[in-house]
């Protein structure tokens, strides 16, 4: 059995939660779908230029849970960019504290 999700803070909405590779039929894709806190993760990384201790602490979750959820996220978005799969961001999480 495994452990429950500890609640995890999101702060960051995308503003698309759907990606597909241009001119092919969305019923010829397979999906890939990136959880909201592998988002969350990805932006604080990323975007936000953060070190995996401090963005860790702001989704107050352990430094290698965090790396966990990092390394997920980004293996889902080379899946769908080099397999050439629809990327789908689930809004729906559970054990996840929006602010």
């Amino acid at each position: 059995m495994t452990r429950p999700l500890k609640c995890r803070k999101i702060t960051a909405e995308p503003r698309a939660y759907y990606f597909k590779p241009r001119a092919v039929p969305m019923c010829e894709l397979e999906e890939v779908s990136l959880r909201l806190d592998e988002f969350q993760a990805l932006k604080l990384s990323e975007v936000d230029g953060k070190e995996q201790a401090e963005a860790a602490a702001a989704m107050k979750i352990s430094r290698q849970t965090f790396g966990n959820i990092l390394a997920s996220a980004r293996r889902k978005i080379a899946d769908a960019v080099v397999n050439g799969k629809a990327l789908k961001i689930d809004c729906r999480l559970a054990g996840t504290k929006k602010a």
